[in-house]
């Protein structure tokens, strides 16, 4: 229901207000001037009442706005001098008793509405004693009188009081309404708002997964054949193994571009696309061992289940970089590589007994995107890294993330 539906009952009740004077004052006024058997001074006064009392009901009542008029010391007065002039006008004729009802009417716009019940009160007074007399000093002559005063205040006064509090309840009910249309429209700049962020955020992943990806494939694959022509140019004197140098940097080669190619098209590691993770990782695992002629093992346990390609790219990563940064900084004699297979979980660690590093170095953290990328990919995942090392002690990297196991294809 709109908000204009919600105030109709209310506005119809306040017209009511507004025309009841102006039916009842002509109708009476004609009634009271046609009687027969009347002089000519006494129909003139008889006029000149009803037009002072349309008078003061257009100057202080009609042409007041309806905000102003609820204010409550112009009403009171406008209520007083109203039965004041309804007491005149029925003292000429009893006719007028229809006029004299708009004080119940009125009465209704008195605030607050314990002012209203007075009012009704000095109506009910007025009505009861221009029609029936002042009663007899008897009991039941002044029981008539009283009683039937009461049962009009009571049942009139009622009805102010429960108008007051419908008409509260309508205003609070507006004043929230109000409030609501504020918040729906300030709900809807911060909807905004937080559109146009994400789309920066948007924009931001994104450089930052093309960067991961640049990374791990490019620059890995780079660093891997700058190795392998350093190690031909040491040998260089011996073409047999010189060669073999060589044919593992083109190897290299071929396999980055390729891996470039599928970055720029946000696919998987090739290694991952005809396999799962623990045979994608024990091939880059003998990969990386033969070139860099330092033994690793691979162990897996638990129950190896198909995994989300999401969670299966961050591990296959992690492992990537892990193994980049003990071929580049650990000078490591041995390293291994555990996967596992948890109920609820994965794990990914990385060990190796090389020359560690200083996890309390300002800065370290910041340094390089490869821990940063890291954990970019595993947190991408909801899961979590964590990096154990200390200088000449070697270097632990674990991840862990949530099993999201799919259905095998």
């Amino acid at each position: 229901m709109s908000e204009d539906a919600g105030r109709d009952p209310e506005r119809y009740f306040f017209a009511l207000l507004a025309v009841f004077p102006w039916v009842t004052l002509p109708v009476a006024t004609v009634i009271a001037v046609a009687r027969p058997g009347q002089a000519g001074s006494d129909r003139a006064v008889t006029l000149a009442l009803a037009g002072l009392a349309a008078a003061w009901v257009y100057a202080t009542y009609t042409r007041v706005p309806q905000e102003r008029r609820r204010r409550s010391a112009p009403l009171v007065g406008y209520f007083v001098g109203l039965l004041a002039l309804c007491v005149a006008l029925m003292s000429r004729d009893q006719v007028f008793l229809l006029f004299t009802i708009t004080g119940f009417l009125h009465a209704f716009e008195l605030r607050p509405w314990q002012v209203g019940v007075v009012g009704v009160l000095g109506t009910s007074v007025v009505l009861h004693t221009m029609t029936a007399g002042l009663p007899l000093l008897t009991l039941p002559s002044l029981g008539t009188y009283v009683g039937v005063i009461a049962v009009q205040t009571a049942s009139v006064g009622l009805g102010v009081a429960l108008v007051e509090r419908s008409i509260e309840q309508q205003r609070r009910r507006t004043e929230m309404i109000a409030r609501l249309e504020a918040t729906l429209e300030e709900n809807a700049g911060l909807h905004a708002q937080l559109l146009t962020q994400a789309r920066e955020a948007g924009v931001v992943d994104e450089r930052q997964r093309m960067a991961g990806e640049i990374h791990d494939t490019l620059a890995q694959g780079l660093t891997g054949i700058i190795t392998q022509v350093q190690a031909a140019q040491r040998v260089w004197h011996s073409p047999d193994q010189a060669r073999e140098h060589v044919d593992r940097a083109l190897d290299l080669a071929r396999e980055s571009l390729t891996e470039a190619r599928r970055s720029v098209q946000a696919l998987r590691p090739h290694q991952l696309e005809a396999a799962h993770l623990p045979e994608a990782l024990g091939e880059l695992v003998q990969r990386w061992a033969d070139d860099r002629g330092v033994p690793v093992r691979f162990d897996v346990s638990g129950d190896p289940v198909p995994l989300n390609p999401a969670v299966e790219v961050a591990l296959f990563r992690v492992a990537q970089e892990a193994l980049h940064n003990v071929a580049r900084h650990a000078h490591a004699a041995r390293v291994g590589l555990a996967l596992s297979y948890l109920s609820d979980e994965v794990l990914l660690d990385v060990r190796d007994d090389g020359q560690g590093i200083d996890m309390d170095a300002d800065g370290y953290q910041g340094q390089g995107f490869g821990l940063r990328g890291m954990t970019q990919r595993v947190r991408s995942v909801g899961g979590a890294l964590q990096i154990e090392s200390a200088p000449g002690e070697g270097t632990a990297v674990s991840a862990r993330v949530p099993a999201a196991p799919v259905a095998a294809p």
